[in-house]
């Protein structure tokens, strides 16, 4: 990469499109001076093997688009909303930058990113709908899907056994039935993450998606968490927390596995696991003890929480057609492909299958199916700061579900209501 790192030979796929691309080369103007920057996010977790990619990626888009530049630029993850949202205000921002679907309201309604439907005409039938629906505000795409993450259930069939569970619980009442059997045996049912700083969209937002509710009113103007739906998701989730069934440590959980009640099998299930969990439960559990379902089925649906990641272009970019250029590029199935096996996501595009060696990743893959990517809202984000510390009243008992659901959209609408 152009950052300080010794470039590595890009993988033979990735000169594959240079042909394709030719016709792209038009559309740039011709121009043999074109500068590109992108700014990307670790989505590869090993840092030199991340910049190995994106250094094999550099080196195979210059190829393909002879006289451009292309400089990907690694930023952490940390306080990334600030420093784009600064960068952008100042006119400074990259060409191309990674974001997901929470992000996209804010920088759209901004006007600090613009509509990428043209680098996308020619492969926008096929992804994955929920994928380009979550980039999508006012009916047009303001990123360009180039990976996408799911969650599933897995269960500890161990556990489950010991308690004569034969079949894994997939929908609530199954989970209401079996929670008792695993309790006369010490044992919680189900993990959950109540900690301030857990994602609600990992915890309290998939239940109340598969009890039918939703976040926001369609006009995104106020909350509606606190509708009966919402109160049928709480009511659920605190009946198991006092009947033991949900252990006491979910109230410090972040959204993880090790050295929590499920890694440590003091817990029979989790609704909302990534493919990396279920790997490294099957090294701690061992492969015999590892099941992996399809999504946890409420009252109303089924549903898999997952976004995908996506390139923007900046609004004020000077090489708007170059951006464009490097997101068709990006889009393309080698790319998805090459992208997927380096990060270990998966394809948001339907015709294009990611290449795995977890032997849980096809239940993943169908897990697509079902995937949700949550409710973009510009504040989305704070509003999450107001619901979570409710949620654990309910779960303390401090409040009833009805009360501490209320005591929250009140305040979630009053900061609606100021952002208007």
């Amino acid at each position: 990469m152009k950052t300080g790192f010794k470039r590595a030979t890009a993988p033979l796929a990735l000169f594959m499109l240079a042909a394709s691309l030719s016709a792209c080369e038009e559309s740039n103007g011709g121009s043999n001076s074109k500068k590109l920057t992108v700014w990307m996010y670790p989505v590869i977790a090993d840092p030199k093997a991340g910049a190995a990619y994106w250094d094999g990626i550099e080196k195979a888009f210059e190829k393909a688009q002879p006289g451009t530049s292309l400089t990907i630029e690694q930023q952490p993850w940390e306080n990334r909303d600030q420093k784009i949202a600064t960068a952008f205000g100042g006119g400074k921002g990259p060409d191309v930058v990674l974001l997901t679907p929470d992000q996209i309201p804010q920088f759209s309604a901004s006007g600090a990113i613009g509509p990428v439907d043209g680098a996308l005409k020619e492969s926008i039938g096929k992804f994955l709908p929920a994928t380009t629906d979550a980039m999508k505000q006012n009916g047009r795409i303001y990123g360009a899907p180039i990976y996408q993450t799911v969650t599933t259930t897995i269960y500890n069939r161990k556990l489950l056994a010991a308690a004569g569970i034969t079949t894994p619980p997939a929908t609530w009442d199954e989970i209401k039935a079996a929670a008792p059997k695993l309790k006369q045996n010490g044992v919680a049912l189900l993990d959950y993450s109540a900690s301030n700083e857990a994602s609600l969209n990992l915890n309290f937002y998939p239940l109340l998606w598969q009890a039918g509710g939703s976040v926001f009113t369609k006009d995104g103007k106020k909350v509606a968490f606190n509708a009966p739906e919402g109160v049928e998701a709480l009511t659920f989730l605190t009946d198991l927390y006092k009947a033991g069934s949900v252990p006491k440590s979910s109230m410090t959980n972040t959204n993880l596995l090790a050295d929590q009640a499920l890694g440590k099998q003091q817990a029979a299930m989790g609704y909302s696991v990534v493919l990396s969990d279920a790997d490294l439960a099957a090294k701690t559990w061992g492969p015999e003890n590892v099941l992996v379902g399809g999504p946890l089925r409420g009252p109303a649906k089924e549903v898999a929480f997952g976004i995908p990641g996506a390139l923007s272009i900046n609004a004020k970019s000077k090489n708007t057609a170059g951006a464009e250029n490097f997101l068709a590029f990006m889009t393309q199935p080698q790319q998805i492909k090459s992208l997927g096996r380096a990060s270990g996501y998966f394809s948001p595009r339907t015709d294009v299958t990611v290449p795995s060696e977890s032997p849980y990743a096809k239940q993943y893959q169908a897990a697509l199916a079902n995937v949700f990517p949550g409710e973009p809202n510009p504040a989305a984000r704070r509003l999450m700061g107001l619901l979570a510390p409710e949620v654990q009243a309910a779960l303390t008992g401090r409040k009833s579900p009805k009360e501490a659901l209320d005591a929250a959209a009140k305040a979630a609408d009053d900061l609606l209501a100021r952002r208007r």
